[in-house]
């Protein structure tokens, strides 16, 4: 069996500094300022028996499958890079809310925090968002965990409840989250979302409304695909007009007037009812963001019993890569020269179209291994492969594989397909 294997050495790990002000919620619903909290260091596994990030110490135990590979890329913050493509995407959006969305003292009405660490807890990562115990998106094979308490996130929503708890009624969170996913040119085990909510209270939402002082947002009512059992049904309406003329106004901000638009009810645990949106991209419908009205039980642990609200999230590496035409999700970590200067831009809305900079043709090669019955799962492979070929390689599919009739042992055959910017040098292990 041959494999082809490119051996590169992990980039040094960098040192940052994170600070972040946050407001603390009391009993009475009241703010109260809390002091800032900063992070010096990045990542480092000197010690076999710990990891260590952002200057804290994480016990290893049967739960820790995050690899070197992972942990080299903690910190890089490439959407605090001015002039990389993410960067300018953040500054966009950024730009919208911060124009359209004034408070009444002509203040940006939403926060933004684009520097809020991706170590969280499994309880904030799963159960602040009213995530079963026994639900799929906890598996070890989906998410990258330093032990059984402590993850690097898989969404920005993570933060949420520590926000709202903090005081905060509108806010925005730019990230880097992380999954163990397959690989090909739209997938990698790190990417960067942006998460909205926005909160509202009864007199906030009626505003406007005609003889709206005689409408509540809460009732004892039951539960319906349209509601949950606490709102009523004109709140939700009214959120979810809301929500939607909102979103619209971003896409219609990233890619101009005229954009087709589409909505798409779906399920996810913390928002009710739910639903996706999809815009229609050189004659085909793609999905670009999920959002709903959040689920009244979590805005009521935060502290925030007296409001309604709603929230939202997007993957940013797909808006950059239909938005500027970049066909493949690795491009984004990429150091190469001739990649940064095509975002360096007067004005962050200046129309940009991504020119290809690889001359090299792609070699593609086939490998085959025997697997055990239980305790394997594909992203067990992907990460292999990431921690040995790091980035050289763009696509790899399992094409074949075979059951031992006797030994009941499982064979594989995956083909990896590895294209680069620049000529490589590759060793072949024979076995």
């Amino acid at each position: 069996m041959k494999i082809l294997c490119k051996f590169s050495s992990f980039p040094q790990f960098q040192k940052i500094s994170q600070c972040f002000h946050l407001q603390s919620r009391n009993a009475s619903g009241n703010v109260k300022q809390t002091r800032s909290k900063t992070s010096t260091s990045v990542a480092s596994a000197a010690h076999s028996d710990a990891i260590e990030l952002f200057g804290k110490f994480y016990s290893r135990d049967d739960y820790t499958n995050v690899t070197p590979k992972i942990l080299s890329l903690v910190g890089k913050s490439l959407l605090n890079q001015i002039n990389h493509p993410l960067w300018l995407i953040k500054e966009r959006i950024k730009d919208h809310f911060y124009t359209h969305y004034l408070s009444r003292y002509r203040n940006p009405l939403f926060s933004v925090y684009d520097n809020l660490s991706p170590v969280v807890s499994t309880e904030q990562n799963f159960d602040s968002l009213l995530i079963p115990p026994d639900h799929a998106s906890r598996k070890k094979g989906d998410n990258f965990y330093l032990n059984q308490t402590n993850m690097l996130r898989a969404h920005t929503s993570a933060h949420q409840r520590d926000l709202i708890q903090a005081g905060l009624n509108a806010f925005l969170v730019f990230g880097d989250v992380y999954r163990r996913d397959e690989i090909d040119k739209s997938h990698y085990p790190v990417f960067h979302q942006m998460e909205g909510v926005r909160l509202f209270t009864n007199h906030e939402l009626f505003a406007n409304v005609k003889n709206g002082e005689e409408l509540d947002i809460f009732e004892k009512g039951s539960r319906t695909p349209c509601k949950q059992q606490s709102h009523t049904l004109e709140a939700v309406k009214l959120l979810e007009f809301d929500l939607k003329q909102t979103l619209n106004k971003v896409m219609t901000h990233l890619f101009g007037k005229g954009l087709e638009i589409r909505w798409v009810d779906c399920y996810f645990p913390f928002t009710h009812p739910s639903f996706e949106m999809e815009i229609k991209f050189q004659g085909e419908w793609l999905e670009v963001l999920g959002c709903g009205i959040m689920e009244q039980q979590l805005i009521n642990s935060a502290g925030a019993q007296d409001r309604i609200g709603y929230a939202f999230g997007l993957g940013l590496e797909r808006l950059a890569m239909i938005l500027f035409g970049i066909p493949d999700i690795r491009l984004f970590w990429s150091e190469d020269e001739r990649f940064f200067k095509q975002f360096q831009v007067t004005h962050i809305d200046q129309n940009i179209t991504f020119q290809p900079i690889s001359k090299y043709p792609p070699l593609i090669n086939d490998i085959s291994f025997w697997i055990p019955r239980e305790g394997y799962e594909e992203n067990d492979f992907y990460d292999l492969v990431r921690n040995i070929a790091g980035d050289l390689v763009e696509k790899v599919s399992l094409i074949d594989q075979f059951t031992h009739p006797n030994q009941y042992s499982f064979a594989l055959c995956e083909t990896e397909e590895a294209q680069s910017s620049k000529p490589s040098s590759s060793i072949k292990i024979k076995k």
